[in-house]
């Protein structure tokens, strides 16, 4: 076993966040969303050195080493129960008997990248020893034991508080920027801080954490195997992921959770649907399964070029709303050679068919009356088709019940202007105007009264009156669809969640009563921290 000897970590808040600069840039450590391996939703703790040994086997046999999947990252339960004498880790030699040392020089000449786990707590969330106070220590072991990813889980720290969140996982932070390391750091801090009434704790978490490393582990784990219900397990992270997209960029990633493929309450188009959603967020695709057990048809849709080339999109825009009802939702974002990426998910219980417009998919109507069709591929089966001008939209093809259809439109002669739901982070409720220009806060319906263009010039307007704008008056907001152009409103949207009336300074607000006003700023309120469309500018991202 290694030994090392502790030095000193600088835990006041100024001074970690002023090394930050010292550190290799987020965007040169991990500039795409991770794929690779990880043990837990599959194995939980039972795990020993066979099971990462055989994953670089199996996934160079089968293809996913080729599609991209390349890491292979160890969780919870690789330690003994208590560290040594000297305070060092030590690893469970009944269950590695060759030692980690060993095992990452494996897994780094078979083609892949290790990774290991730790928790910032005084025990892990499984009760082997966590890393509060031999933080120091740690690392020097992980890095010296040749691993380059380490996940930080967040169990069992002195208290439940940001405050203190916030120094543990800064000393890591502060420990990582000196020593210029090029380890990819994995936070599970913001997942403790999610799913309560007030997120403000939750905005502030993930505020810090994209400063802090290069995935934050946002909400609740995925299922586990074999119990519970996945479907309602993947459909919760989802919907905790899309409050979020304002701060992910090359660097930094949301994460909701593993792939856990081999879950037995999916039905094999519920699995699909997991992929093509981790897919179009550009979230991290780490399969947590047993690797040696897939079928064909798994393999298929996991090795889908298409879809991960989406996922592996140098801009790695997650994918925002367009619009959504109880019975589905319809994402969009944009990629890096001009094309557009739109995906339908079917929640409910039948199949659907739906017409999604040009203007919700953000392209210029005036531009693309100059052309006769928009090329379309159909991202899971790679058939194109050129799509008339004429008529109005994508039509899609028969999504089965909890299916997701995925297209990529190429059309790069029509300006983007970033087109979708503007909705309550907290409440989700949707903003939207009646025909007499009055705004509100709704349940979202999929009309065009809450689909708003966001142009470049902070002018924002709905599909029902496009040549509008939002503004406001002396109480409530106010849509007026003919207003004069000196008259508009012009918002800033800040990484906050604010969207900024620019000349009042307000933001704009949830009433309790549905009514939209625009209010003084308050400090991640959650009346006030709002979603918009990907492709926004974002102020202090």
């Amino acid at each position: 076993m290694f030994r090392f000897l502790r030095f000193v970590a600088v835990t006041a808040a100024g001074l970690i966040d002023a090394v930050t600069s010292f550190r290799v840039p987020a965007d040169r450590i991990l500039p795409l969303p991770p794929m690779g391996f990880n043990n837990w939703a599959r194995f939980q703790t039972d795990i020993n050195e066979s099971i990462f040994v055989d994953a670089a086997e199996v996934m160079t046999r089968n293809g996913l080493r080729a599609a991209g999947y390349n890491r292979i990252n160890l969780d919870d339960a690789w330690s003994t129960m208590s560290r040594a004498a000297d305070d060092s880790m030590v690893w469970d030699v009944n269950k590695f008997p060759r030692g980690l040392p060993w095992l990452a020089g494996h897994i780094k000449s078979k083609g892949f990248i290790p990774g290991i786990y730790t928790d910032s707590g005084s025990l892990s969330c499984g009760g082997y020893p966590g890393a509060l106070g031999y933080e120091d220590i740690d690392l020097r072991a992980f890095t010296a034991w040749g691993f380059d990813f380490l996940k930080m889980d967040g169990c069992n720290l002195p208290d439940a508080s940001e405050k203190t969140y916030h120094e543990v996982y800064g000393r890591w932070n502060n420990l990582l920027s000196q020593s210029g390391s090029r380890m990819v750091f994995s936070n599970s801090a913001p997942a403790y801080f999610s799913g309560v009434k007030n997120l403000t704790s939750w905005y502030m978490v993930m505020g810090w954490s994209r400063k802090y490393g290069h995935l934050a582990r946002h909400s609740a784990d995925i299922q586990t195997y074999p119990e519970g219900d996945s479907w309602i397990s993947m459909m919760y992270n989802y919907g905790q992921h899309v409050r979020l997209s304002r701060y992910q960029k090359p660097g930094f990633f949301n994460d909701p959770d593993f792939l856990n493929v081999d879950h037995p309450s999916y039905s094999l188009t519920e699995r699909k649907t997991h992929f093509a959603l981790w897919c179009v967020l550009s979230a991290p695709l780490l399969l947590s399964t047993d690797l040696k057990a897939l079928k064909d048809k798994e393999i298929e849709y996991l090795t889908n070029r298409r879809l991960i080339a989406v996922n592996q999109d140098s801009l790695v825009q997650q994918a925002t709303l367009v619009s959504r009802d109880a019975s589905h939702d319809v994402l969009s974002k944009s990629v890096q050679n001009g094309d557009r990426v739109v995906a339908v998910l079917n929640k409910g219980d039948a199949p659907i068919r739906i017409m999604i417009s040009w203007e919700r998919l953000g392209f210029s109507p005036v531009s693309l009356q100059k052309f006769d069709y928009v090329s379309a591929e159909n991202l899971w089966t790679g058939k194109r088709q050129k799509l008339a001008v004429a008529a109005g939209g994508v039509r899609t093809e028969a999504i089965p019940s909890h299916g997701t259809a995925v297209y990529r439109l190429s059309q790069k002669a029509s300006a983007i202007t970033p087109t979708g739901l503007i909705f309550n982070s907290n409440s989700l409720k949707c903003l939207g105007e009646d025909w007499s220009g009055v705004v509100g806060w709704y349940d979202c319906n999929d009309s065009d009264s809450q689909v708003w263009m966001v142009r470049r010039d902070g002018r924002i307007s709905s599909l029902l009156h496009p040549d509008g704008c939002l503004m406001h008056g002396d109480v409530n907001l106010v849509y007026t669809a003919n207003s004069p152009g000196q008259n508009c409103g012009k918002w800033t949207y800040h990484v906050s969640g604010n969207l900024i009336n620019s000349k009042s300074g307000y933001c704009l607000t949830e009433r309790a009563n549905g009514v939209a006003v625009v209010a003084s700023c308050g400090y991640l309120l959650n009346e006030q921290v709002l979603s918009l469309p990907i492709g926004v500018e974002v102020v202090g991202a």
